[in-house]
């Protein structure tokens, strides 16, 4: 069975430090940050696994999400 490709939303912002800092709005409590755009899509896309997996056994957390 392959695995289904999602596409979200993936805000980027620069903090005052200079650090990169995306955030899913899609999923709650989805963020992280790095100092290199290439580390911070490298993690993003590990909080956005994580994230997901916790949804598919955490009926609360899904309750929370965003459709997508």
């Amino acid at each position: 069975m392959a695995k289904q490709k999602r596409q979200f939303k993936v805000i980027i912002e620069q903090d005052e430090d200079g650090f990169f800092v995306a955030s899913v709005p899609a999923l709650l409590g989805c963020h992280t940050q790095a100092k290199t755009l290439p580390e911070l899509k490298k993690r993003i896309q590990e909080a956005i696994s994580l994230c997901l997996e916790v949804a598919k056994t955490d009926p609360q957390y899904r309750a929370n999400l965003r459709k997508f």
